[in-house]
């Protein structure tokens, strides 16, 4: 494929999306990573689209919301590493918040085992993955059916008002330490922010190619975020991983799951006790040089 062709599919990629990583742009146009890379950025200074680490977006820094097609072909093994560790953080007898997303659904598929867990959710795909748990119990908190897959308005919110929860797990389309967690849906932000104010802890889930990106509506700020469940790619690129010390300062506990089949969870990865910066790609090249020289 010549490099106009690709560049078209590309664009035609990021239009249809609103955001893909740069793995899936390179499996659809059949091209390394590498040459993917140097193909968004020649479009993004022509102007068609902007660069996030780890992928490309519509240009102007807000990405639009994907649909559930769309969302379930972006970073698939991510997710999954993302909802094997974050199941790790669920307790026999929890009452838990999931919220809607891609993501948060994998992490239902995890759940069906734990013992005497109550799952609170406005969302359609967490309850069906969980629909045949005997030992989990599902609340629907009700309200209108958005997207065909997530239920939200007042009486959604009213619902999550009146309850209590040890922990809520919520995703989003981009995550930042200066504006937090956010959406590109206005009344999905509205119900993610009541699962906030009815719980303990806030725990986001979210890749690296969120991280440092923002969508349009701001749904919990950083400082009332608890912890960040994301894979371990957030810390070798220089953004994001600017980004990952910045939430640690802020108190956010951040926590890198492992990609690939014989990984180990890398539970509290950055404690926000501790003033330990993620090393980036040029400091890590650095530090490594003296052991090659002599």
């Amino acid at each position: 494929m010549f490099a106009a062709e690709r560049r078209q599919l590309i664009m035609e990629m990021v239009r249809a999306n609103g955001a893909v990583s740069l793995r899936e742009l390179a499996r659809v146009v059949q091209t390394s990573e590498v040459t993917v890379r140097r193909d968004v950025r020649a479009l993004e200074a022509d102007g068609h689209l902007d660069r996030r680490h780890g992928g490309a977006v519509l240009p102007g820094g807000f990405s639009r919301e994907p649909g559930y097609p769309q969302k379930t072909l972006l970073s698939p093994v991510e997710k999954s590493a993302i909802a094997d560790l974050a199941a790790t953080l669920v307790k026999d007898g929890d009452t838990i918040m999931v919220g809607a997303g891609t993501t948060t659904q994998e992490l239902a598929r995890r759940l069906a085992r734990v013992p005497g867990l109550t799952v609170v959710t406005n969302s359609l795909l967490v309850a069906q993955a969980l629909v045949h748990a005997n030992r989990v119990e599902v609340v629907m908190t009700g309200g209108t059916l958005c997207g065909g897959t997530t239920l939200v308005g007042n009486d959604a919110e009213q619902v999550l008002h009146e309850m209590r929860a040890t922990k809520a797990f919520l995703s989003g389309g981009g995550l930042t330490a200066e504006r937090g967690l956010s959406t590109a849906n206005m009344l999905c932000a509205s119900v993610d922010r009541a699962m906030v104010e009815s719980a303990t802890e806030v725990i986001v889930l979210a890749d690296h190619t969120k991280i440092g990106a923002h969508s349009m509506f701001p749904t919990v700020p950083t400082d009332t975020i608890t912890r960040l469940v994301t894979d371990e790619n957030a810390a070798t690129h220089e953004v994001s991983a600017h980004e990952l010390n910045a939430l640690a300062d802020y108190g956010v506990q951040v926590d890198l799951a492992p990609l690939g089949p014989s990984a180990q969870p890398l539970t509290q990865a950055i404690p926000p006790t501790q003033s330990r910066p993620i090393p980036l790609p040029a400091q890590r090249r650095s530090e490594r040089a003296p052991g090659r020289r002599g």
